[in-house]
């Protein structure tokens, strides 16, 4: 642990938010799955899912947790089960 008051700032602040964002990419790939699993047993809420997951993905990637790339690809293999 740090001595320096702003060093110890930092350490909480950078632990805040790995937290925020493993919540946030946790969340996102939990979507994934389920659009993917509604998509294969062709549920009537697949569609409604599928774009759910799609939002996720995108806010990931505008906040810098996914590669924007990434993303697309993730977007394009779910809009394909639509």
């Amino acid at each position: 642990m740090p001595n320096i008051k702003s060093a110890i700032k930092r350490v909480k602040k950078n632990e805040t938010l790995n937290a925020q964002n493993t919540k946030a990419k946790s969340a996102m790939r939990t979507a994934v799955k389920k659009a993917d699993t509604a998509a294969l047993n062709n549920d009537e809420n697949a569609k409604e899912l599928i774009k759910t997951a799609i939002q996720q993905v995108e806010k990931a990637a505008t906040k810098g947790l996914i590669h924007k790339n990434a993303a697309s690809r993730k977007k394009a293999q779910l809009m394909k089960k639509a």
